[in-house]
């Protein structure tokens, strides 16, 4: 998921590119926001005593805890957030959803194992690994979006794509993600940290892509992007400052 060290390249490279600041700064505008990234991050980070929040039923209510108060926080800041789900995968993507079936396979006989012999941190890196956003958590999600009066939208395919092409057409500011994906659909405005808790203190990143006058964001549309905008977890390494000489 993402594309490892795009971000720093693109801080190297076009550091005009990118701007940082609070998050009443986005008063009154529209932005489209991942909501499968968002309920992610919601159940990796809003704990307890390093486990999940659950009600009395033993039901895990994080993801309904943090889309309630971050999007609470959005809009006291003024800000009007569109929440964009996952739709159906792409199938070109069924080789990459098959490896992450097996990993979180893995991890979950891991986290079997910590919990006979393991420490508690080892029980903590493995449950966080065996997490996995479901069917249930978003329908979860929506219906919450729904009494709150906040709108939301189900993508054709992968949400950070349609709220991309949102942002092109002029219907909200920005997309707002986590996953660095969402540049290479040329997004022309990527906020990342909006969804995170006002505890971490984290300051809003607004990418703007027109604004890298050489760096890699002048690449929009060249077979990079196409290189690049997979899924799979590419890291940029060792990645050549110039092209050599074509034919």
């Amino acid at each position: 998921m993402g594309i490892k060290q795009l971000f720093s390249i693109i801080k190297e490279e076009a550091p005009d590119s990118i701007k940082e600041g609070e998050i009443k700064n986005q008063f009154g505008r529209k932005v489209a926001i991942d909501a499968s990234m968002s309920i992610y991050s919601f159940l990796i980070a809003v704990r307890s005593e390093g486990q999940q929040l659950m009600n009395e039923s033993g039901e895990t209510t994080s993801h309904l805890m943090g889309m309630f108060y971050r999007t609470l926080r959005m809009v006291d800041n003024g800000i009007k957030p569109l929440y964009v789900f996952d739709g159906a995968p792409p199938k070109l993507k069924s080789g990459e959803l098959a490896k992450r079936f097996q990993r979180k396979q893995e991890a979950t006989e891991g986290l079997e194992e910590a919990k006979e012999t393991g420490t508690a941190e080892d029980i903590e890196k493995f449950s966080r690994r065996t997490v996995r956003v479901t069917r249930e958590h978003n329908a979860e999600c929506q219906r919450l979006l729904k009494l709150m009066g906040i709108p939301y939208i189900i993508a054709p395919t992968e949400a950070e794509a349609q709220c991309a092409v949102l942002a092109q057409a002029g219907k909200v500011y920005a997309a707002a993600s986590e996953d660095m994906d969402t540049l290479c659909f040329n997004a022309p405005i990527l906020l990342r940290h909006l969804t995170f808790s006002e505890q971490r203190k984290e300051p809003i990143q607004e990418i703007h892509l027109e604004e890298g006058p050489r760096g890699p964001l002048t690449w929009r549309g060249s077979s990079l992007w196409i290189f690049v905008s997979c899924s799979a977890a590419i890291t940029l390494t060792q990645f050549p400052r110039s092209a050599p000489a074509l034919p």
